[in-house]
């Protein structure tokens, strides 16, 4: 089963993280939270706290299978540390599984690691992923080259869920 580092610090939207994390759970992953500094929590836009499991300094992207990045504020304040960015540009580089939705790709924009994939997100980031050399796509969930899965809102959930776990099982992680 596959080992997720999960990039969230405060302002995160509560469902882009509680649903993902559930689903992944379900189908026998297991998630590691982690941020600017470790031995903390973070409290989403709607209440929702998260224990903080590792800071940015403690981990390295050898140590996971695969990255997920919730969507709200907090892909935003992450991506003004350019620790967090090199963290998940090597994500995108090694071609591991990339999960992002609603303002998630934020951080992959910042690493600029979009050139010639093909992406989604939430409306308002729709010309900095064309900006960053990502064809836009208007669709509930969209999954690049086996690698990249990309979401708009929380309404996509559903869809979004489905195609990470799909993505880990194909990959046998």
């Amino acid at each position: 089963m596959a080992k997720v580092a999960v990039l969230i610090t405060n302002q995160f939207e509560d469902s882009e993280y509680t649903s993902p994390k559930e689903a992944l759970e379900q189908a026998g992953h297991t998630l590691e939270t982690i941020d600017k500094e470790g031995n903390k929590s973070v409290t989403g836009k709607h209440d929702t706290i998260v224990q903080i499991n590792h800071g940015i300094d403690d981990v390295k992207p050898d140590d996971f299978d695969a990255l997920f990045i919730p969507g709200g504020f907090s892909p935003d304040l992450l991506r003004a540390d350019d620790r967090v960015v090199a963290f998940a540009k090597q994500f995108m580089d090694e071609k591991k599984p990339v999960f992002a939705i609603c303002h998630g790709p934020q951080l992959l924009i910042t690493a600029k690691s979009l050139e010639g994939r093909d992406a989604t997100g939430y409306k308002s980031i729709k010309v900095d992923l064309e900006y960053a050399g990502a064809t836009f796509h208007d669709e509930e969930v969209f999954v690049c080259q086996n690698q990249l899965v990309t979401s708009r809102t929380p309404d996509d959930l559903p869809a979004f869920n489905r195609e990470i776990v799909n993505l880990l099982s194909e990959k046998q992680l």
